[in-house]
């Protein structure tokens, strides 16, 4: 008898990979993590590192350093290649789209020349632009290309209105929408605290709801990534945690609704466009994307990020 194993080829081996690669050998979400990246001395180094950690991990993982056959017959492939946004020089995730899709092209021709086949999440940055450029470029269904875009900042928004109201994070829905970046937007009146609008609770309790400010809350889970890279110069954690998030959903099956960026094809009004959307993630990838109730306001604002993203999927296209 011959059991199957999970393979995962993680193309970039910096901060936000090495990361990745450490949560799914953590969490057991894989059998084999190959690490691909430019810098061979480096992929060797952080997957040594990672295999060592191994040792005292519950769970077996092989982690190694290699080449573009090694994504021949993976399951999954995570793109994390590509620089970080300067802060020195204000720059925000769309503002290195040039350099990043610089770094991105030989990678797409790699993948293509590799008999790849699997799913392909990415990471890097402008996410939601990237996923998209990737997509096309490689040809690929695009249920099978995704992006963990708001999945961190939805997390991080639902860290901010945990501190907020004392509610565990992990009883309340909230979902940043559309742009992993400065445009993205929160949906208020989908905000649930275990399954009660928030919209409500700050009617029915003011004494406890009634003094959050509900723009405040949102500029926090968008701001947090800054405050991160400011203090210390990356993100690594939180954004290795949501890539395992969606490997698990992935490799389980669990056809679990996350916030991440998919091709939009008239769901919320919009077309030929990523954007970060609730989505049922499973084994095939994208399965069904979920049309939340929002009000003409929110929509606005959310086509206002599509719009945004649009015109630099268009510039990314003509680099």
């Amino acid at each position: 008898m011959s059991l199957r194993t999970r393979k995962v080829v993680i193309i970039g081996a910096g901060h936000v990979g090495s990361h990745a690669g450490y949560a799914l050998a953590a969490q057991g979400l894989a059998e084999e993590i190959v690490y691909i990246d430019v810098d061979q001395k480096k992929a060797e180094a952080q997957a040594l590192d990672i295999a060592d950690s191994a040792v005292y991990l519950p769970h077996r993982v092989v982690v190694t350093a290699g080449t573009y056959e090694d994504a021949s017959d993976a399951d999954l492939l995570i793109v994390a290649a590509g620089p970080l946004p300067d802060m020195s020089k204000g720059q925000t995730r769309m503002d290195t789209l040039r350099q990043t899709v610089e770094v991105v092209k030989d990678i797409v021709e790699n993948i293509k020349k590799s008999g790849f086949h699997g799913i392909l999440v990415s990471i890097s940055n402008p996410a939601d632009v990237i996923a998209h450029y990737i997509q096309t470029k490689l040809e690929y269904p695009k249920e099978k290309v995704l992006s963990t875009s708001t999945v961190l900042d939805s997390a991080r928004l639902r860290r901010a209105i945990s501190q907020e109201i004392g509610v565990d994070p992990k009883s309340i829905y909230a979902y940043a929408l559309g742009e992993h970046g400065e445009s993205q937007m929160v949906a208020w009146s989908t905000v649930m605290i275990a399954g009660k609008p928030i919209l409500e609770l700050i009617k029915q309790k003011p004494e406890k709801y009634g003094n959050l400010n509900l723009q405040e809350l949102a500029e926090k889970g968008r701001a947090a990534g800054w405050h991160i890279l400011g203090g210390k110069g990356s993100t690594e954690f939180g954004i290795g945690t949501a890539a395992a998030e969606v490997t698990r959903a992935i490799f389980s099956d669990e056809k679990r609704i996350l916030p991440v960026s998919v091709f939009l094809d008239g769901e919320y009004g919009q077309r030929g466009v990523y954007a970060s959307v609730p989505a049922v993630v499973g084994n095939k990838g994208i399965e069904e994307i979920i049309e939340l109730n929002m009000t003409e306001e929110e929509k606005q604002r959310f086509h206002l990020s599509c719009e945004i993203m649009r015109e630099n999927y268009q510039l990314a296209c003509n680099l």
